[in-house]
């Protein structure tokens, strides 16, 4: 918890102790709804804090006005939730719509959205790629997310239409994939001038994370 309340305070969440109160509210449901739907393999508590949460969290270290502007999230293949269930609790002036095509993740993100409370998250059931060239979805977000879920090349060719005209994609990756995805996504998309961050370590030996964006 203290490697949390760390990131947390470097991350500018503005309200820490709502927000740890939240995530241990968060644990308890997964962990019991994991128990009739196969929704994570991680489940002990030290893990889901650096493994999902801080891994969640800190990408606002290093696009700080996600704690303060009010910004359109779309995170695409939400899973159970992370990014979006926790950058919802951490930062309430963010409007998240959490994306994913199986039901069941979708049912277990709105579940917990409903039992947290939180009234910035949107969940949908859905394919990016399809959605892609819907209207309701076309140029709508500031921000285009997605972690754990595929190659930024394929990513970006199946939510290419949903960022706004100054919107623009975050990428969760590692350094080994970024390795291969930094070229690929600069051979297909010479109109954005896409960069990486700096590298950061999880606390724990846990691995390492950068992000991809324009």
């Amino acid at each position: 918890m203290d490697e949390l309340l760390k990131i947390a305070t470097e991350c500018q969440v503005a309200d820490v102790k709502n927000f740890t109160e939240k995530i241990d509210k968060l644990y308890k449901i997964l962990i019991e709804y994991n128990k009739n739907v196969n929704l994570t393999r991680i489940t002990e508590y030290n893990d889901f804090l650096i493994k999902h949460v801080i891994d969640s969290l800190v990408i606002a270290k290093f696009f700080p006005e996600l704690s303060t502007d009010k910004l359109s999230i779309a995170d695409i293949g939400c899973g159970a939730g992370f990014p979006s269930l926790v950058l919802a609790i951490a930062f309430p002036n963010l409007k998240i719509n959490a994306i994913d095509s199986i039901a069941k993740k979708t049912g277990f993100v709105q579940f917990a959205a409903d039992e947290l409370d939180l009234k910035n998250i949107r969940v949908i059931t859905g394919r990016s790629k399809e959605m892609n060239f819907r209207s309701e979805y076309k140029f709508k977000f500031d921000i285009v997310t997605a972690r754990a879920v595929a190659k930024a090349d394929i990513i970006y060719q199946e939510a290419k239409n949903f960022p706004k005209k100054n919107g623009r994609f975050i990428l969760y990756k590692t350094p080994a994939q970024l390795a291969e995805d930094l070229p690929a996504i600069r051979k297909i998309d010479r109109q954005h001038n896409w960069k990486t961050t700096l590298i950061y370590e999880l606390p724990g030996d846990c691995g390492s994370r950068q992000f991809l964006y324009y």
